[in-house]
């Protein structure tokens, strides 16, 4: 029997639900509000097969530039050997979730504006710290006696006949 090329071959582990998750979605994914600009994550729900995204698209992060009642447009970038086109796609809400991917920016653009206030309340020059990566631990000395040292070397091996 040739392979199925069918709408959703090879989706068998990646629409797979988690273990007692499954059965149909929650209010709270019909309550979430989207905005225009927002970055969403597409999650493909097995649940509900209307709207679901092609199996491409699955697990990939965009933005939003449309909102319908029951759907989002989203516009997400599609790698095609060594090319990203731009793709636009309605997806239903049950499918898509609000991303993280920029929490960490905008958590540092807020500490970085307290910074530059409390730099202009003291009339002086904001400095804004800059991000590094993670930096090897310092270095430390052990103390101990002589006595409590002990040399460990390998057994000698021996054949027993």
């Amino acid at each position: 029997m040739p392979n199925s090329k069918g709408y959703r071959a090879g989706t068998r582990h990646k629409y797979r639900r988690g273990f007692r998750q499954h059965g149909m979605p929650g209010l709270s994914t019909y309550l979430r509000t989207f905005k225009l600009g927002e970055y969403v994550d597409i999650i493909a729900n097995s649940a509900i097969q209307k709207g679901l995204p092609y199996k491409v698209f699955h697990g990939t992060t965009g933005r939003v530039w449309a909102v319908t009642p029951r759907a989002v447009g989203v516009e997400v970038l599609k790698t095609v050997k060594h090319r990203r086109f731009r793709k636009k796609l309605y997806v239903r809400i049950e499918h898509v979730r609000k991303s993280k991917c920029r929490d960490d920016f905008l958590k540092r653009v807020r500490k970085n504006q307290l910074l530059v206030q409390k730099a202009k309340k003291e009339k002086k020059k904001p400095q804004v710290p800059k991000r590094w990566p993670k930096q090897p631990r310092e270095g430390e000395f052990v103390k101990f006696k002589k006595e409590q040292v002990k040399m460990l070397r390998p057994v000698k091996f021996e054949l027993d006949f």
